[in-house]
């Protein structure tokens, strides 16, 4: 019954930084921004990948429901605090030096900010489905996907301006900006923000 979630999860939602590298002769000022964008950036996506991946063991036919909730539930919020501080990361970097830098860096905050909130929103829906009715709960969790397909069809317009041209080959080059693969399924258990290290970069401007 989980199926439909982790292939919506695997479709896109991590719509983040999927980044090859390929060289290209950035200047030092846009490598020197993304280094210090893409040092704060890997261990949030780490955190996603293995949330996905948390949501794709969990895609058993015989998955109880609860199992499911459960692990759902701490996916989502785990992908709602990286993207949250992927934005701190991109805000706190100041714009890239390239003509345009500042708004496509505003847009792109904006943007992880949104996804950000679209994430807890996701989390507080599958913590009210209904658990004890199987049919109920599968229904719900299609919603979910559904809704999940739409944050991951809409959200990055201006991530992937950000990731293009002379800074996205600059993004490319630095091994923090590419794609993660999943280290282990520790999305059941409660995170623990505090103690990252990307989070206390947020600024007070961030409240959205």
């Amino acid at each position: 019954m989980n199926k439909k979630l982790a292939a919506a999860l695997s479709g896109g939602a991590v719509l983040v930084l999927t980044l090859s590298g390929c060289s290209d002769d950035s200047d030092n000022k846009v490598n020197d921004w993304a280094k210090k964008v893409c040092d704060q950036v890997q261990p949030q996506l780490q955190k996603i990948a293995n949330a996905n991946a948390a949501i794709q063991q969990q895609t058993a036919d015989n998955s109880k429901p609860a199992d499911v909730q459960k692990t759902d539930s701490a996916a989502f919020q785990q992908i709602s605090q990286a993207y949250k501080a992927l934005g701190s990361a991109v805000e706190s970097a100041g714009a890239p030096p390239v003509d345009g830098g500042e708004t496509t860096q505003k847009e792109a905050v904006k943007e992880l900010n949104a996804s950000s909130v679209a994430y807890a929103g996701l989390k507080t829906k599958v913590d009210a489905l209904d658990t004890k009715d199987q049919a109920k709960f599968a229904d719900g969790l299609k919603g979910i996907a559904d809704e999940l397909n739409k944050i991951s069809t809409n959200g990055d317009q201006a991530l992937k301006k950000l990731q293009s041209g002379e800074v996205g080959s600059a993004m490319a080059k630095q091994k923090g900006c590419q794609k993660p693969t999943a280290s282990a399924p520790p999305a059941s258990a409660p995170s623990a923000p505090a103690s990252e290290p990307a989070s206390p970069s947020a600024s007070p401007s961030e409240k959205s």
